[in-house]
């Protein structure tokens, strides 16, 4: 026979916590990313350092942030990858890691939504590599991403 039992332990788990399905809102520290160092960027590009410039602009990101900050950080990101030979965007893409590859083609398609001179040939030229290095998956990434950069 069983015991009654006037124990009600059992009814303050909270069996939605132990549910794989459950969805929760990522939250990674992004209000307080104001965006690259402009000044160190611009700093690298005028001293040749291509390769350090461009892990400079790619390092802070500004996700979720006001349209101008992103606009701002854009234009930065254009006008590094601009500084490129074409002959050395394959090795600076190389030397990403696979979260700065999805963030360079996050910038790409950025790019790519508000054309300026001669950027769109220039972006198509780093997309090539990005794709080569990242695959389908990074568009996917990107895509699919619900922060925005």
């Amino acid at each position: 026979m069983s015991k009654t039992t006037i124990s009600d332990r059992f009814r303050k788990v909270d069996v939605d916590e132990y549910d794989e399905n459950k969805f929760v809102d990522e939250e990674d520290g992004a209000e307080n990313q104001g965006g690259p160092d402009e000044a160190e960027v611009e700093a690298l590009l005028r001293q040749g350092n291509m390769n350090d410039a461009l892990h400079a602009v790619l390092k802070n990101p500004p996700i979720n942030k006001n349209h101008s900050a992103k606009e701002r950080v854009e234009q930065l990101v254009v006008t590094v990858l601009s500084s490129f030979k074409s002959s050395d965007i394959e090795k600076a893409v190389g030397s990403l890691d696979k979260a700065g590859v999805d963030l360079l083609m996050k910038y790409i398609y950025r790019g790519f939504e508000s054309p300026s001179d001669n950027s769109s040939a220039v972006l198509l030229q780093w997309h090539e590599k990005a794709l080569a290095v990242g695959g389908v998956g990074s568009i996917v990434r990107v895509l699919t991403a619900r922060k925005t950069v």
